[in-house]
């Protein structure tokens, strides 16, 4: 039986044209060699397993090359290429930084750098992981860095560019090597693939370059995982079997049924994700990166970053042209509000779940549609049990008896406008916060007085009063009746105080991110509630909590009202005021003084010895 060898090994490039993804670096050094144009010490920075050591690795092989090509490539068959294909070459030196990464490691390679070499006419010494170098390692190794021997060449590679000294870098010539893509994964795959005999579907190597995340030493190591497990027939099936990822399909049917406004659907389709294994966190995570690339596959420009199968981007065009942009943005910025709400989420399906409701009652003219929504308001979802409670409640209730009202003309509804009293005034000419009385210290200056949040700006009761009384001249005459007011429609249902602190918290879920403080603010907050079970009152600490409650006033009081069935309820706000003074520290001489006034003996001692305060 014959030694197996890895694909990443057995097809590792001995060239640099068989290098991949990164042909502007090996053809520069390609034309360094032919113009014999040599550095004495390179940086290769990048990722892990996108051809960093490898290319040293040609590098020196190629530059001890006995008869070099024209192209500036080794000739491979001279003596120093046959040694460094057998691995017994003696000009070549690889250190690992992370575990050699003393000062006396340092001076152990910089003797073995005067020794000059026997075959060719350079001495490679490859650092991998330099970054891994202690600081006086770095010292150590500056000198010889700088001015080395006319044969030696050092070639420091890392993953963590920024780690490594400036001193360091001003004496190296810089290569930046990039991110493998996927389409060049996926082609090299291929190569491999029909090299070792095997069958494969298109499909499936693009899942597994997509899992290599841009390195091609990881594509191949996948690779081989994926033979091993399918037998040499690599089909996207067992592909997406074996490296447990989310098939694709679900995404296509998901998006179809939040187009279609099907929400039990959706969730049962969530619910059979979960069953599967997988987390709601990649789920939703999948989802919005389904919804970028159906947004790029909508432009012909931008179809190229799409990174799937030609048989995969004809179905996403498909679904795209059904899809609008606006409910694309909405659906898009849905997903990444969960996904960043998820990990602190202690109900992490509740919010996978109520992200796929949003989105599926989402329409193209809503107002949050491409931009975070102001409100965020859930529709029912079960149209048949909200049809049956509709009609059930509507045969419980009698109905009033319907009296016609002639319309008002435009004057008579502006005229109760223009009779509003001056008191509902902006919050800025309020007399209960008096922003010009509050002293540089902040103490002492604070009003004692509650404020009522109606005398704060204008209330939603006020505005129900007025409306309620401007009645029109139609509205006067004999037979007819006034049309009933939304406070009239409220019933004054009594309520409790766990009543009200439910309702204060329901309230404040329903802030946006523009009222975060206001949030934490009335977290730590509880309205408390009067003997008549009408009046609350809230405790702050400071007037600039209390005008950014002014501000959400009328949201506020329409809210609980409406929650609690009574429009009755009002709601003042007490500014506190600090209980104690702020403890000062003294000083030395200050406790010396204190002391000596206490006992003026001490005054008499300190002479008699002639003590001084240090």
């Amino acid at each position: 039986m014959s030694e197996y060898i890895v694909s990443a090994r057995k097809y590792r490039p001995m060239t640099f044209d068989t290098v991949v993804g990164q042909g502007a670096i090996a053809t520069t050094l390609k034309n360094a060699i032919q113009a014999d144009k040599l550095a004495h010490a390179y940086l290769f920075c990048g990722p892990r397993g996108v051809g960093k050591t490898t290319c040293a690795r040609i590098f020196a092989k190629t530059i001890n090359c006995l008869n070099p090509r024209q192209d500036g490539e080794a000739c491979g068959e001279c003596e120093s290429c046959m040694a460094f294909n057998e691995g017994r070459s003696l000009n070549i030196h690889e250190l690992d930084a992370a575990s050699n990464n003393s000062v006396e490691d340092i001076r152990t390679l910089i003797d073995q750098v005067r020794i000059p070499p026997q075959i060719g006419k350079y001495k490679v010494f490859i650092i991998d992981e330099v970054h891994m170098l202690s600081t006086n390692a770095f010292n150590a190794f500056l000198k010889t860095l700088e001015e080395p021997p006319a044969h030696a060449i050092f070639i420091l590679a890392t993953t963590e560019k920024h780690k490594i000294l400036p001193t360091i870098l001003s004496r190296c010539q810089t290569y930046d090597f990039q991110r493998m893509s996927v389409e060049n994964i996926v082609r090299h795959l291929a190569e491999v693939a029909q090299k070792e005999g095997y069958s494969f579907e298109p499909a499936a190597l693009n899942v597994i370059a997509q899992k290599a995340d841009g390195g091609m030493r990881d594509a191949l190591s996948i690779f081989d995982q994926v033979a091993s497990y399918t037998g040499g027939q690599i089909t996207y099936a067992r592909t997406i079997e074996n490296l447990n990822v989310l098939d694709y399909e679900y995404y296509f049917r998901l998006v179809d049924y939040l187009l279609e406004k099907k929400i039990s659907e959706s969730l049962l389709l969530f619910n059979e994700v979960l069953a599967k294994g997988f987390e709601g966190g990649p789920f939703i995570s999948g989802l919005a990166t389904h919804l970028r690339d159906l947004l790029v596959s909508r432009d012909a420009q931008t179809t190229q970053l799409l990174e799937a199968s030609d048989d995969i981007r004809s179905r996403y065009a498909e679904q795209a042209a059904r899809c609008k942009p606006q409910w694309l943005y909405h659906a898009i910025r849905l997903c990444n509000d969960c996904d960043q709400a998820y990990r602190t989420s202690r109900n992490k399906r509740l919010q996978v779940e109520l992200t796929l409701i949003e989105a599926a009652q989402a329409t193209d003219d809503d107002p949050g549609a491409g931009r975070r929504p102001v409100h965020r308001i859930l529709k029912p979802i079960f149209n048949l049990l909200a049809a049956a409670a509709a009609k059930a409640d509507s045969a419980a209730v009698p109905q009033p008896q319907q009296t016609v009202v002639p319309k008002a003309t435009a004057n008579e509804q502006q005229a109760p406008e223009a009779a509003k009293p001056s008191s509902q005034a902006s919050p800025k000419t309020s007399p209960g916060l008096q922003p010009d009385k509050v002293g540089l210290n902040g103490q002492q200056s604070r009003p004692k007085k509650p404020l009522r949040l109606g005398s704060l700006g204008p209330s939603i009761g006020m505005s129900l009063r007025s409306s309620s009384a401007s009645p029109t001249k139609e509205a006067g005459k004999e037979g007819a009746a006034p049309s009933a007011t939304p406070a009239e429609q409220l019933e004054d249902k009594p309520f409790t105080q766990g009543d009200l602190n439910l309702q204060w918290q329901a309230f404040i879920n329903t802030l946006t991110v523009e009222h975060t403080a206001l949030a934490q603010n009335m977290r730590i907050m509880t309205p408390m509630l009067d003997e008549q079970g009408t009046q609350a009152t809230v405790s702050v600490d400071n007037e600039d909590v209390a005008a950014m409650l002014t501000r959400i006033q009328p949201q506020l009081l329409a809210f609980i009202r409406k929650a609690l069935h009574n429009s009755k309820f009002t709601l003042s706000v007490d500014i506190t005021e600090p209980t104690e003074q702020p403890k000062r520290v003294y000083d030395k001489r200050e406790q010396l003084k204190y002391f000596c006034s206490q006992n003026p003996a001490l005054i008499s001692l300190g002479k008699a010895f002639k003590l001084e305060l240090s």
